[in-house]
């Protein structure tokens, strides 16, 4: 048939290239709509095919003020990006580096030992010990491997990038993403939807893209659009002149505190203003990369000149003449000098870039952000302060504590605020490359000066990518990394999620013996309590020179505008000052070293894969053959009930609560990406296989094997459960009255024949974007989730799954209407359900009571 558009065609390039002008339709509002929303609405032209989306569609995206969070659309995205979360494996043991340096004609007896888990090769060798990592990464997850090459040929439009390339938000914007697309003689802009939620950070490009969880991606790929609530689009106005000692970071947490402060939650941000065209490319996609920390949808910044500059360096001319005359043919290029061409907003946010300082983030939270001029003073009131978001509530006595230890054979002392873990990650940094080049200034600075690391702290440099690693190393500051221990460890998710190397037994006893809050700076994005490590109670945002400089002077408690940040051999004092890098000198190293051949060079290793990669043997069959004995990865369960016909959602009968919760569950309360604990029932299962505790790996490696996920979903140290009046994955098995593991009970109750709910307080879900956060509950046995509220995206994920997310009505909660927890409960529906309709449920145990819902 026809397309209902095809009167919008228009053509470019003397008729060469199609597209569908929405400037056709000679409607007024299209010149008023946010650029972002042009962006929606071009896709539902396009993609109209009266099915999944309508010409009613259109037309409630044209009355896109009226419509605004009321109206249900679809979007078509270009492009689903899927990440394959492997995680990093533990450091090798020294034997284990000898072996592999010995195999390379190196006397094995040159490799030192930094700790008994950790080593440093002599850096003139030129022996990046990362290669023993990616080797034994690329073994223990050769099944997956497989199955991902099956995939790429079995089916025509996947690609995948092999292992080993870097993250995948930054492999994204490096190499996938290209502002436009051009496909059977059509051209459309680039869009994507990826199971990472850092997805965002494509938005600095111009590209309009956001995290969904794996549910919602695997209906794009069988051909459904994204079906989302028209959003508010909050206008970002930027003005004013950039400080030129803040890095990109300090504007970065500059906005997320403005921006988390006006409430945008759920919604599109878009900035304009005279202070846009300040930013480079690099500047806005990191500032995109935090969207998810204010809890906005996306963080959108319009093409403009700064974009095609970024793009000079990456693409031909003749490329960026037909990116630059489609984007402006349909309104979708900005320019900042005429205040009457900004589109209208929702509401303005002004933000003045001269206000911005360099800051951190914590002791526990991303948003308590600290100056850190400050962050003396600051440390100090977190540990009178009772416990809470900041507080550590330690009595005056004892902040003065100082324990002993011995490390190599030399003594230490460690107090409160003493830094045991420094992490330079750069997966959210590497896309602006003057941040992890300042850092490696700084680094090479310190060296010169006679600065070092205590020998003791956990440092480490994960770069994003190779192209990090190619430019720290063309601009020579590479070495000097790794002579003040920040040796690279790999490319992937590290410290951010708990992939971090143990702290030496020392460390941890003195840390223990003290009751010590001690600290660790890091440059990614989340830092939630336990999440670096279970006895770092102290974590710190922030960008990598900061890190590097807290590394030097191993302590937060420092004030670096009056007390030195270390002091020489000599018994000389440096100061912060003295060696930190001038704007100047960043620019001209980043002109010099990060140019188009850095990314010509990933384009071509892309291409070329990687030795391991290109040998890997994998099925030639249509159907992949499953093998029974993997403990990686197995045909889902999820499968094994399926029928023809969907029947309608069920009533719930005498149900159980598997978990009483609070407010503020997240993500990695309910599924850990992490390490997997020795006493889990997760590991409980591996040994079943036969598997060393060595061999487990991680949640995110094994997320292949549904019976792994299953006994992780839950299985954070950190859960609060009222069931159990203290952290950790345990639950009460109502009948018995025993404490289990929240597996164990969960497999109990479904053994029995009962149902079960869950109950929690505010903002329930809230965090990074994975789908186990409701399969894993699925496969658990929860029909029901009774909370205050729900993070948006997650209620999405657990309707994908069949789990019902209630709330309870304004003003009440499980406190208010005296439940303990241990009724039973039964939920009644009725013939028709929609959104917020009220529903009545029934609890009862000695006491018969109502509670009103809606869904």
């Amino acid at each position: 048939a026809e397309h209902p558009y095809n009167h919008l065609t228009d053509t470019l390039d003397n008729g060469r290239i199609k597209f569908f002008n929405p400037q056709k339709l000679n409607d007024p509002r299209y010149d008023k709509l946010p650029l972002s929303i042009r962006v929606l609405l071009e896709a539902a032209i396009r993609k109209c095919d009266g099915l999944y989306t309508k010409k009613e569609d259109i037309q409630s995206i044209l009355d896109w003020q009226e419509q605004q969070n009321k109206a249900e659309v679809p979007f078509s995205p270009a492009r689903v990006l899927l990440q394959d979360f492997t995680g990093i494996p533990a450091m090798v043991d020294l034997a284990a580096m000898r072996d592999a340096v010995a195999k390379h004609g190196v006397d094995p007896s040159l490799v030192n030992p930094r700790c008994p888990t950790d080593l440093i090769v002599d850096h003139s060798l030129q022996i990046d010990y990362t290669l023993k990592n990616q080797e034994m990464e690329l073994i223990r997850n050769k099944e997956r491997l497989q199955f991902f090459k099956w995939c790429s040929k079995a089916f025509k439009n996947v690609n995948v990038v092999p292992p080993d390339f870097g993250a995948v938000h930054q492999v994204n914007l490096e190499y996938l993403s290209r502002v436009v697309q051009l496909n059977e003689g059509f051209i459309y802009p680039d869009s994507v939807v990826g199971t990472d939620s850092h997805t965002t950070m494509v938005n600095g490009l111009g590209i309009l893209g956001w995290g969904v969880g794996g549910i919602e991606s695997e209906a794009v790929m069988l051909g459904q659009p994204v079906s989302l609530t028209l959003p508010q689009v909050v206008g970002c106005k930027l003005v004013g002149s950039i400080n030129p000692l803040s890095t990109s970071i300090d504007i970065v947490l500059g906005i997320t505190k403005h921006l988390r402060q006006a409430g945008i939650a759920g919604k599109f941000v878009e900035f304009f203003g005279p202070g846009v065209s300040q930013l480079s490319a690099a500047d806005r996609t990191t500032i995109a990369n935090m969207c998810p920390e204010y809890n906005a949808t996306v963080s959108f910044f319009p093409v403009d000149q700064v974009t095609l500059k970024h793009f000079k360096t990456i693409s031909d001319q003749e490329k960026l003449e037909l990116l630059e005359s489609y984007m402006k043919a349909i309104k979708l290029f900005q320019s900042y000098e005429d205040p009457s061409e900004d589109p209208h907003y929702s509401e303005v946010i002004e933000i003045n870039l001269s206000s911005m300082v360099s800051y951190v983030s914590g002791p526990k939270r991303p948003q308590d952000r600290v100056a850190v001029s400050s962050m003396k003073e600051d440390f100090q009131s977190c540990l009178d302060e009772k416990v809470g978001f900041k507080g550590f509530h330690i009595s005056k006595e004892k902040q003065e504590t100082r324990v002993p230890f011995l490390h190599c054979g030399q003594e230490y002392k460690l107090a409160h605020g003493s830094v045991v873990i420094a992490a330079v990650i750069s997966c959210t940094n590497n896309c602006n490359p003057s941040v992890m080049l300042t850092a490696g200034l700084l680094a090479k600075k310190a060296v010169e000066a006679g600065l070092v690391v205590k020998p003791y702290i956990r440092t480490s440099l994960a770069p994003g990518s190779g192209m990090v690693t190619h430019y720290l190393n063309t601009s020579g500051v590479l070495p000097y990394f790794s002579q003040l221990g920040f040796e690279v460890i790999g490319y992937g998710c590290a410290t951010c999620v708990g992939n971090t190397a143990p702290l030496p037994e020392a460390v941890v006893d003195a840390i223990k013996q003290g009751e010590l809050v001690a600290c660790g700076v890091l440059s990614g994005n989340r830092h939630f309590e336990g999440r670096l490590c279970e006895c770092v109670r102290a974590n710190y945002l922030a960008s990598p020179p900061l890190v590097v400089a807290y590394a030097i002077a191993g302590t937060v408690g420092i004030d670096f505008e009056k007390e030195p940040l270390g002091v020489t051999a000599v018994g000389k004092e440096v100061y912060l000052h003295d060696i930190w890098p001038s704007r100047e000198e960043i620019q001209q190293i980043e002109e010099d070293t990060v140019i188009s051949s850095v990314f010509k060079d990933l384009g071509e290793r892309m291409e070329k894969g990687n030795t391991f990669w290109n040998n890997i043997e994998c099925p030639d069959s249509v159907l992949f053959p499953w093998d029974q004995k993997s403990t990686y990865i197995r045909s889902p369960s999820f499968f094994s009930k399926l029928v023809s016909l969907l029947p309608p959602p069920q009533s719930i009968e005498n149900a159980h609560a598997l978990l009483f919760l609070g407010d503020k569950v997240t993500t990695d309360h309910i599924s850990p990406a992490g390490s997997i604990a020795r006493v889990s029932a997760a590991a409980k299962y591996l040994l079943s296989k036969r598997l060393t505790p060595r061999e487990f790996n991680s949640y995110g490696a094994r997320r292949g094997n549904d019976a792994v996920m299953t006994r992780g979903t839950f299985a954070s140290i950190k859960l609060q459960n009222r069931f159990i009046g203290k952290p950790g994955p345990k639950t009460l098995h109502i009948p018995s009255g025993q404490t289990l593991d929240v597996f164990e009970a969960a497999e109990r109750y479904q053994r029995e024949g009962i149902n079960l709910i869950i109950l929690a307080g505010k903002d329930y879900g809230s965090g990074n974007s994975r789908d186990w956060v409701a399969k894993g509950p699925y496969l658990l046995g929860v029909r029901a989730v009774i909370a205050e509220s729900f993070e948006k995206l997650h209620k999405n994920q657990l309707v994908g799954m069949g789990i019902m997310p209630l709330e309870f009505l304004p003003g009440q909660n499980a406190d208010s209407l005296e439940l303990s927890g241990k009724e039973r409960f039964t939920i009644t529906l009725p013939d028709s359900l929609s959104p917020r309709e009220q529903l009545t449920s029934c609890s009862f145990k000695n006491v018969y009571s109502l509670i009103n819902v809606s869904i």
